[in-house]
């Protein structure tokens, strides 16, 4: 009976997965079909903030022991792609910094929150510090992983972009974000956990991180053919 609620409790988690996977990638092409530009940049700030509270939460997926956030993380490397497609290197690298500081502003602003004392009747504040407590080395892993594996994704995508003459879509877009996420996989547990769990351990975490991450990056190619599409609508509005 345990084993089957555990099975039964995977394949919901699953199927949530793919859910929000193509709900979050949906919701991001209507925000570039309506704003253009700047809903990618509002995708990015929601993203970069809301996947860093995600990622606190730890599930069976897959059967792996992971952590959410992963598709919010994705959706941002399918944002500065399309920026870097239709808008070019300097649109996409500005999604990239807009994501960064917010994600700044949001840690500064919430430790501001936590020093205020509650009053006799709040009962939330415990809740709220739990899960913005500044843990230094986490933020400081996040914040490094992200700027360097954006980066790095659009230079890549240009790259490719450059030697495949505008051509194959698919292959730049995979190639750049694969890398790109193993990267920021890297960077993220090197910092965060290394030290902290034996080698086989801390290997576990960084596979299984990158394996979601990879999942994602795969199954969005669709979508960003789906984006230029909702570029030529853009473009004549």
């Amino acid at each position: 009976m345990y084993l089957r609620g555990v099975e039964r409790r995977m394949q919901v988690n699953e199927l949530l997965w793919f859910v929000f996977l193509i709900m979050d990638l949906s919701v991001l092409l209507l925000m570039f079909r309506f704003f253009g530009k700047f809903g990618l940049y509002v995708v990015i700030t929601y993203s970069i903030i809301l996947c860093n509270i995600q990622v606190l939460k730890i599930v069976e997926l897959f059967g792996l022991t992971a952590t959410l956030g992963n598709v919010l993380y994705g959706s941002i490397f399918l944002a500065t792609d399309i920026l870097g497609e239709v808008y070019g290197k300097e649109h996409a690298r500005k999604g990239v910094y807009i994501g960064f500081i917010s994600l700044i502003i949001m840690t500064a602003y919430m430790q501001m929150a936590l020093l205020f004392k509650p009053a006799e009747a709040d009962f939330i504040d415990p809740h709220i510090r739990a899960i913005f407590s500044l843990m230094p080395r986490i933020m400081v892993a996040s914040l490094t992983a992200y700027l360097v594996s954006q980066l790095h994704d659009v230079w890549a995508f240009h790259f490719w972009k450059k030697k495949t003459h505008d051509r194959y879509l698919w292959l730049r877009n995979n190639l750049s974000t694969l890398m790109s996420q193993f990267i920021d996989s890297l960077i993220f547990c090197a910092i965060a956990f290394m030290g902290l769990y034996d080698f086989r351990t801390w290997f576990d975490i960084l596979i299984t991180t990158y394996f979601l991450k990879m999942m994602v990056a795969v199954l969005d190619t669709p979508f960003i053919y789906l984006a230029k599409r909702v570029a030529r609508v853009v473009e004549n509005t």
